[in-house]
């Protein structure tokens, strides 16, 4: 494919998340939140049932992705989420891509998950925006996210700012084929070595919704802690990240909303030899936190 070919206006598919989903998704990324888990527990909580991991989500996304921009490989620098609805077992859910632009191979897509609401009419679950390199392009720069830095409150159910959570994992090829087999996504980046490095790379790279799901397991289990609900998460990805390599993913919280029960937290991924695989900003919902003490 030539870097500025053009591509269909829009493509999408439609599937349907089970709860056996869900369970799938809370081994591979270690997440098992309540919330997503447990429907004793997410019937407690303002959610009234479990509901699907953003990342999982994520990872529906990644599969159309692939389907967009075939070739070699596509690469994402980039992935913003909004997850205004939540996505329950058996929700019909539809993801729709859109592209807005294409820059010297670089190209700007609306990423969007909808379920038919009360009325009928498309409900939004996921919303976004990426940034995707197609193959024949050259890898540009990408700068690591700047956390904004705004005033908020000192503490929120035990909760302050500053405080950081981390974790250590090393991806196996088997938990890249769990994650293909899963979300369906094809790109062949994350599957064949040589396809990987016609790209550029050392061999295949780890997926966004795979690192992703170490801030996942975080967010969810460690900080803000059990019955945490994501509302907004911001990606980069400056360098690629490998099967086979430790990795290290830190959550650290930089603003407290006592009023809507809001964290911001900065969210990082780096490798052993200290490049930055993954970088960004979390916003989540501590309404349903197991333990409100702390």
């Amino acid at each position: 494919m030539n870097a500025d070919a053009a591509l269909p206006g829009k493509v999408g598919y439609r599937r349907v998340l089970l709860q056996a989903d869900f369970d799938r998704f809370a081994r591979l990324s270690g997440d098992d939140n309540p919330i997503h888990c447990d429907p004793v527990f997410a019937a407690r909580s303002h959610f009234g049932a479990t509901v699907a991991h953003g990342m999982l989500l994520y990872g529906c996304i990644a599969k159309a992705l692939a389907e967009l921009i075939p070739g070699p490989g596509a690469v994402q620098l980039e992935q913003s989420l909004m997850f205004p609805s939540p996505t329950f077992v058996n929700d019909p859910i539809e993801v729709s891509l859109v592209v807005a632009g294409v820059s010297d191979g670089v190209f700007d897509i609306a990423t969007e998950i909808s379920k038919p609401g009360a009325d009928g009419a498309p409900l939004v679950v996921a919303s976004g925006r990426t940034r995707v390199v197609a193959a024949g392009a050259a890898l540009p720069a990408v700068a690591p996210f700047a956390p904004r830095a705004e005033p908020g409150d000192a503490a929120l159910y035990g909760l302050r700012p500053g405080m950081s959570a981390s974790a250590q994992r090393v991806f196996s090829i088997s938990d890249l084929d769990e994650y293909g087999d899963l979300v369906g996504d094809r790109n062949p980046i994350f599957r064949d070595d040589g396809a990987a490095r016609a790209r550029g790379f050392e061999g295949r790279i780890l997926p966004g919704p795979l690192l992703g799901g170490m801030f996942s397991d975080l967010l969810g289990t460690r900080l803000p802690g059990r019955g945490t609900g994501w509302m907004k998460q911001a990606l980069r990805f400056p360098a690629p990240a490998y099967p086979g390599e430790k990795l290290g993913a830190t959550v650290t919280i930089t603003r407290l909303r006592s009023d809507k029960e809001l964290v911001n937290l900065a969210t990082r991924i780096v490798a052993a030899d200290g490049r930055v695989a993954c970088d960004g900003e979390a916003l989540v919902l501590v309404r349903n936190l197991e333990n409100k003490a702390g």
